[in-house]
């Protein structure tokens, strides 16, 4: 009953804290959910510590670093979005890559802020 106890105070704490948040700016917000999308429709392939993966993983991957960033009041732009929940492992500091069909490997903070820059182009 204890184990119990603790282990749901310990799973609502992060919970709580981000109930309390603050809402990102609907801009801001709507274009980190672009980028999402870009990550997960692509069909390029993503490298973090030196294992490649699927983009269905690494939209996945970066969602949980998103929302822990995000719960501790890390993540106020899109800038910072790509900075801190998409650019780079956390553990080793290794920038993450992504490779599309036909290209060259690229750092994904790189590739994620062209889109970006192309995306805000169509919105104005």
């Amino acid at each position: 009953m204890l184990k119990t106890l603790i282990a749901a105070t310990l799973l609502a704490v992060p919970f709580a804290a981000m109930a309390d948040l603050t809402p990102l700016a609907a801009r801001t917000q709507a274009e980190i959910d672009h980028l999402f999308t870009y990550i997960a429709q692509s069909g390029c392939k993503f490298s973090r510590n030196g294992s490649w993966h699927d983009m269905a993983e690494a939209r996945e991957h970066v969602n949980v670093k998103y929302d822990w960033l995000r719960g501790r009041g890390m993540i106020d732009s899109t800038e910072s979005f790509i900075d801190q929940a998409a650019s780079r492992s956390s553990l080793s500091g290794q920038d993450y890559l992504v490779q599309c069909p036909g290209a060259a490997a690229v750092p994904t903070g790189s590739w994620l802020k062209a889109e970006l820059k192309r995306y805000r182009g169509r919105q104005e």
